[in-house]
């Protein structure tokens, strides 16, 4: 089993903590529909001009995995509700230890 995360620094325009949730809360939502995977805003809570938001998908195969967050990153940039401004990826492999990277 893998889990893969991955991590954006956005920013954007807000004058308010309620602003600022208005875009965080419609990223979330649409990335959570479009892909299945767990979202959540982990960083930057009081920042009103940006946050970090963390993504999580659990599965067998690396490449679908890698796959899966390259597109769920290009699909927030495409959104235009923000400017990613840096990504973070990590992948925790467990179980026995072996990552499948074959294409299946």
């Amino acid at each position: 089993m893998i889990v893969a995360t991955l991590e954006l620094t956005i920013t954007f325009y807000a004058t308010s903590l309620k602003d600022k949730r208005s875009v965080v809360k419609r990223v979330l939502a649409r990335t959570r529909n479009e892909f299945n995977v767990a979202a959540s805003e982990v960083d930057e809570h009081d920042n009103p001009g940006g946050a970090v938001l963390g993504f999580a998908s659990v599965g067998h195969d690396k490449i679908y995995l890698e796959g899966q967050l390259t597109a769920l990153e290009r699909f927030v940039d495409n959104l235009e509700l923000c400017e990613i401004v840096d990504v973070s990826r990590d992948y925790l492999v467990a179980g026995d230890g072996a990552v499948n990277d074959d294409e299946d």
